[in-house]
């Protein structure tokens, strides 16, 4: 016999790191299941310890025209680490203040019984900001499990089920174990199954639980179908599958109208990766349907992929925001990837610039403190794009666990990297062992 339906708390964890910034970054798989629970019968509450719109929040909350902005921030000490101890980086906690995440917890105890809790987790080095978070709730809520899932409890779940203080780790898509977890821990079944080959059954995250939807997140895909060596893409999603044009075009559609959206960030690692049947199909649907949209790819677009097609269909579309996988301009040494060749980003170039894009909205990811990389040749490569007239921005290295580059970086790493997450943080700049590096890659961004 099925147990009534139970009540999940959702939450997403505060973040513990050097610098962050909200570059249209949400929780989108732990929305996405709230939605499938809030669609099987499953009572939701939702919780973001990152939120900018918090009801607590006095100050003037600063937001671009793109929907970006600010966390609230606080420093915190530095973990005691060897090799740390005479940083002199500030560490902080960004998000909202413990005090008013308390009283959330506090205020969902005089409702309905809290039956479990489903905490997620991003970067892999934000793991203390996901331990203070699990902390906070088992002092509030003692007796309720916490699952643990996302990106970090996946890449590093040994760690994880360590020192998270989670009682239990999903390991891999949070989709293909919800109904058993959700079975297990509270005798419900929800009679859902999980189909990654048909995207366009799920439901569409639960955006409206926020506090307020500044932007939406928009997914098409999910997988990649290239293995970067410093990617952990294929490792976290094995197959490539594809959403139809309509289900994608129907979402954008319900948030614009509904809620008046008007930013849209792709989170696709693959945007245009057989866009004849996909994505071309998704833009002139846009276009068709006279939706005055603005749309961002903070994940980057593959650059031969670019073509004189595709970059007139997404200057019509409405897009504003143009990022280019480059990685480097070093063609002839390319050992990491093979996604582009230097005729293609040139070509890519030319067919942005024809359809309509201005200098001002493309920008060209450049990786820097790769395993090896000396510092001169992140300097060529900026100076590169920097001639070609659009902007190159640099994208600091993470050894991330499961990659190809992972047991390279362990060798050229000034740190325990495995010992501890915080030390993969780009920040630190783990493989770099240049003197000043700081002060070195300072310059080349000022140029």
């Amino acid at each position: 016999m099925n147990s009534a339906a139970p009540h999940i708390l959702c939450v997403n964890p505060w973040i513990h790191d050097f610098a962050a910034f909200d570059f249209w970054a949400k929780p989108l798989g732990l929305l996405q299941i709230a939605s499938v629970l809030r669609d099987h019968g499953v009572t939701v509450s939702y919780l973001d310890c990152t939120d900018r719109f918090h009801a607590n929040e006095v100050n003037e909350v600063k937001m671009s025209w793109d929907g970006r902005g600010p966390y609230r921030k606080k420093e915190i000490p530095l973990p005691h680490l060897k090799g740390l101890e005479k940083s002199v980086q500030k560490f902080s906690r960004y998000g909202i203040e413990p005090e008013w995440f308390r009283q959330d917890l506090e205020d969902l105890k005089t409702g309905k019984k809290v039956d479990l809790i489903f905490v997620t987790s991003l970067m892999t080095y934000w793991a203390s900001g996901v331990q203070e978070t699990i902390k906070t709730i088992k002092e509030i809520f003692p007796s309720v499990p916490v699952v643990l899932g996302g990106i970090y409890a996946s890449l590093c779940s040994d760690y994880a089920e360590k020192y998270s203080e989670a009682d239990f780790v999903v390991k891999g898509s949070g989709f293909k174990n919800l109904n058993k977890i959700v079975n297990d821990y509270t005798l419900y079944d929800m009679g859902f199954e999980y189909h990654p080959d048909n995207l366009d059954k799920l439901p569409y995250p639960a955006l409206d639980m926020q506090n307020k939807i500044a932007y939406a997140p928009v997914l098409t895909s999910i997988g990649c179908p290239f293995n970067c060596e410093y990617c952990a893409s294929s490792y976290l999603a094995p197959d490539f599958y594809q959403r139809s044009p309509e289900s994608v075009f129907d979402e954008i559609a319900h948030w614009h109208h509904k809620y008046a959206i008007k930013n849209f960030a792709f989170y696709d690692d693959a945007l245009l990766i057989n866009g004849e049947k996909y994505a071309f199909l998704l833009f002139e649907k846009i276009i068709e349907s006279g939706m005055d949209l603005w749309f961002h790819t903070p994940n980057a677009i593959h650059i031969k992929e670019i073509t004189e097609k595709a970059s007139l269909l997404m200057y019509k579309a409405g897009f504003k925001t143009i990022r280019l996988g480059l990685e480097t301009t070093d063609f002839d040494h390319r050992k990491f990837d093979s996604k582009v060749k230097e005729g293609e980003f040139y070509d890519a170039l030319k067919n942005l610039k024809k359809a309509g894009f201005q200098n001002s909205q493309i920008g060209a990811y450049l990786l820097c403190g790769l395993p090896g990389q000396s510092l001169g040749s992140v300097r060529k490569s900026f100076l590169k794009v920097k001639e070609s007239g659009i902007r190159p921005t640099l994208a600091y290295y993470t050894p991330i666990p499961h990659t190809k580059m992972w047991e390279k970086a362990k060798k050229y790493s000034k740190y325990d990297i495995e010992k501890d997450p915080l030390y993969t943080n780009n920040t630190l700049f783990p493989c770099i062992f240049e003197k000043e590096v700081t002060k070195k890659i300072a310059i080349i961004k000022n140029l």
